[in-house]
């Protein structure tokens, strides 16, 4: 049984500097990285925090935003501003302008400011790859036609760095900073540099991973930002915080998403670290998964981890060609297979696997019975699919055999089965009962520990559906998108949008039944896109998009795990969590542009949005490079897709593109509707 402590935390926001929040107001962090340093770059123009912060960490410990190097126990992150002194007054940023660069080499982030009559751009960047080294660019430019003498002031921890210079009568002067980690990861040495380094990829990371550009700006940010971050919070070893700043924990599930969203933009050999990471530290020899870096009980196990990570594997072996995963690691793949098959977990009577978790971690103590959860069905059987393939792949027979046969029965059991099917008017079931009855709601124990205020713990009834989980098998393409169950699904999950709160978006819930805040998920809303675009409701994507447009993060990408007024402590502050990054790239990557590995090639499913414009770029593709141009257009009445300049057929709605080891370029028009204003009117 889950001890309910495991949920407490002593973090106080409102002990120490505003700094030490994470959730400040319009506050946006840009995170910068190559796995030896971690750093994020904090805008918060509002005036609640320092307006331009920097954060540093070693990316290989997780911490709280308090412990990052930078955070002074009583000024924040103040002294990491810089401070012009010129003519008795002081200049600092204020509301400075803070961006990624557009079109540069490797990630930067710019942030522009004024001190008086100098024009001040600060640059960021790890230009050196193989260094644990962030750096700081000032550029001062003098818009007088006099010379202007001023000092220059900043600092990290122990270290200050001041110096005195003269900018020329409209002329410029440049600085630059090194933020080097020490060796030890527990101290930040700073130090002027003689001029900024060369962007130094030995390992070619940046120049191998994807670059996709799309037409329509909005679509284009939030790819971008997804793309630059993601790899960024990862350390070497393929450590990383499931919510930074948040848990400082880790989850199969989680980090089996990041996984695919490093594969589908291009960051192949990370992916690779992370995933032989968890197959060997986070699957046990019985093939349990650990989740919050814990391992638990059968009732408290989270079934859909060991199918989330199966589908991974099978996505970067398929996408990199890395088939050696799968002998290396077979004894744990094996395992992981195997698990969620264990007679403690099947029910006799209708051979699905029970438990008494939910998919959003709710347990016992929080109301959950004992029963069938959905997505404990349906990752499982997609997970026994992927383990079949990649058994076939090393000459295990058998075993791929035996596991499809037992994907398939979970399957047809969930779809159709007379009465543990999981399916009603209202789209998928969240849970049933093992009787066969759904669970409408719950009722927490008097020992849950819920604090006071929260919806859960108010004397109220506690639905339990909808579920944006439920939105997961339309997403995975565990049913087909012309099914009705999908669309009375989507049009079920209408209710958590914009509940009891007035900013818009989904929550993951129904908000009575949340133990936390209630409040809408960033993540969730790129959940919903992704089932959305599959059935064609391009309305409600495009509704999601421009939500999220309107936070805050939407400046950098970097999207808190939710929006609202979290009881901390007990509760963990709120963090930035990068499985939506992975969201983002399955959204772009796999359902707008539509690719999808299979083992002798890629299907071609594209499913551009209305009005976008289109989408280039290239990606890699098993050692060699696929190159795109997607646009749409109003001539044609039917796709026309070419392969290196040939004409190919459509097949069941899809274009299949061999694999021929070569590089190979792709180009499709995609008709736009005639609807009315172009738009696509399938929506519910």
């Amino acid at each position: 049984m889950i001890d309910v402590q495991e949920h407490v935390y002593s973090d106080d926001p409102k002990s120490g500097h505003p700094d030490v929040r994470t959730y400040l107001k319009d506050v946006a962090y840009f995170f910068l990285g190559n796995g030896r340093i971690q750093a994020a770059i904090q805008s918060a123009p509002s005036g609640e925090g320092t307006p331009l912060g920097l954060l540093i960490q070693d990316p290989d410990k997780l911490r709280r935003k308090r412990d990052a190097l930078t955070m002074d126990p009583v000024s924040g992150l103040e002294p990491t501003q810089i401070t012009l002194a010129s003519g008795g007054r002081e200049f600092r940023a204020t509301r400075p302008e803070t961006a990624w660069v557009e079109g540069a080499d490797i990630p930067e982030v710019i942030a522009a400011w004024t001190a008086g009559s100098i024009r001040v751009r600060e640059t960021f960047s790890c230009p050196i790859q193989h260094e644990p080294l962030l750096v700081r660019e000032i550029l001062l430019s003098n818009t007088e036609d006099r010379s202007v003498s001023i000092r220059i002031r900043t600092g990290c921890g122990d270290c200050r760095v001041e110096e005195s210079v003269v900018l020329p009568p409209a002329g410029d002067v440049r600085r630059v900073l090194g933020y080097r980690l020490a060796s030890a990861g527990s101290s930040i040495r700073l130090e002027t540099l003689p001029g900024r380094p060369a962007n130094v990829d030995t390992e070619g990371e940046w120049a191998r991973a994807g670059r996709v550009r799309f037409d329509d700006p909005g679509l284009d940010r939030f790819y971008q930002a997804c793309a630059r971050q993601l790899p960024a919070v990862f350390s070497r070893s393929g450590r990383v915080d499931a919510s930074i700043w948040q848990y400082n924990r880790e989850w199969v599930r989680d980090h089996s998403f990041m996984a695919e969203g490093l594969t589908l933009t291009g960051h192949h050999a990370r992916a690779g670290v992370l995933l032989r990471r968890l197959l060997s530290d986070f699957v046990t020899e019985e093939g349990d998964c650990l989740d919050s870096s814990e391992r638990r009980a059968t009732d408290d196990v989270e079934l859909d981890q060991n199918g989330a990570l199966l589908l991974a594997v099978r996505e970067y072996a398929l996408w990199s060609g890395d088939r050696e995963i799968v002998s290396e690691c077979w004894l744990k793949i094996r395992a992981a297979a195997e698990f969620p098959l264990r007679p403690e977990f099947r029910d006799p009577a209708s051979g699905l696997l029970a438990n008494r978790r939910e998919y959003w971690e709710r347990h016992a103590a929080f109301g959950i019975e004992s029963g069938f959860e959905l997505m404990y069905q349906v990752h499982p059987s997609l997970g026994l699919a992927a383990a079949a393939m990649m058994a076939r792949w090393i000459g295990r027979e058998d075993e791929a055999f035996r596991w499809l046969e037992e994907s398939n029965r979970l399957r047809q059991t969930v779809l159709a089965h007379p009465k543990f099917r999981m399916i009603d008017e209202r789209g998928f079931i969240k849970r049933l009962r093992p009787d066969g009855t759904i669970q409408e709601t719950i009722v927490p124990r008097p020992d849950s520990g819920l604090p006071a205020g929260v919806p859960l713990a108010a004397p109220i009834p506690h639905l339990l559906r909808p579920d944006s989980s439920t939105a997961l098998p339309i997403a995975l393409g565990f049913v087909p998108p012309d099914d009705p169950v999908c669309k009375d699904t989507l049009k079920a999950l209408e209710e958590l949008w914009n509940q009891d709160w007035s900013m818009g978006g989904y929550g993951r819930y129904h908000f009575s039944s949340e133990p936390d805040c209630s409040g809408p998920w960033p993540l969730v809303g790129i959940l919903v896109a992704r089932a959305s675009l599959e059935i064609g409701a391009t309305d409600n994507v495009r509704r999601i998009l421009r939500w999220l447009e309107t936070l805050p993060s939407a400046k950098s990408g970097a999207w808190f795990e939710l929006h609202g007024d979290r009881i901390a402590p007990p509760y963990a502050q709120i963090g930035i969590i990068p499985w939506a990054w992975a969201e983002t790239a399955m959204l772009a990557v796999r359902h707008m542009i539509g690719f999808r590995p299979r083992e002798n090639g890629l299907d071609f499913l594209p499913r551009l949005l209305p009005d976008s414009g289109g989408v280039r770029g290239d990606v890699p593709f098993r050692g060699r490079r696929l190159s795109f141009d997607l646009r749409r257009a109003k001539g044609p009445k039917t796709p026309v897709v070419r392969l290196d300049g040939h004409e190919i057929p459509e097949e069941w709605g899809r274009w299949a593109i061999p694999w021929n080891d070569r590089d190979m370029r792709l180009e499709a028009v995609i008709p736009e509707p005639e609807t009315e204003r172009g738009r696509d009117r399938r929506w519910f």
